[in-house]
């Protein structure tokens, strides 16, 4: 890495730190979701470039349902999101949410599907994770700036009861 790329990801990584610790990610966050549940994905599906779904998780600790915007790529039926929490060293509550309990909903754009949540595994993360770079580069950046391995989470559409 040069020493201009280092010095923009340090920057980057303090406006990011900033970001979340001051309460603006929660804002944005906020007015996204409403947007999106407000317009059935009018407005919020699709952001520069990227797809944004909603997926809502119950709290491992309250019990509560909790909702979440993330970008993902689409792998057949299938949802692919990434747990990267914007590079942090710790796991986003979705994912420890998801882990707990991997039932959950998401919607993507009108439509609200059922899911049932899985970490990829080593040979589902070889496949995904360029498919996931080239839709958001930001990812291996994130993967630079913590040393823990980021999840790659796969959202399968559950059967009909």
């Amino acid at each position: 890495m040069t020493r201009e790329n280092a010095v923009m990801w340090s920057v980057t990584r303090r406006a990011l730190a900033f970001f979340r610790e001051s309460g603006a990610w929660r804002l944005v966050s906020t007015i996204h979701i409403w947007l999106y549940r407000a317009t059935r994905g009018l407005i919020g599906h699709q952001a520069a470039g990227l797809a944004s779904l909603l997926l809502t998780t119950i709290g491992r600790k309250s019990g509560t349902a909790r909702t979440v915007a993330l970008t993902y790529v689409p792998d057949g039926r299938d949802y692919v999101v990434v747990a990267s929490n914007g590079g942090a060293d710790r796991d986003p509550a979705w994912w420890l949410n998801l882990a707990a309990r991997p039932e959950a909903t998401v919607q993507v754009g009108k439509d609200v599907i059922p899911i049932v949540a899985h970490a990829a595994d080593a040979v589902e993360r070889a496949r995904l994770w360029p498919l996931l770079t080239a839709a958001n580069p930001f990812y291996k950046r994130y993967e630079e700036l913590t040393d823990r391995p980021i999840p790659v989470v796969i959202l399968r559409p559950r059967p009909p009861a």
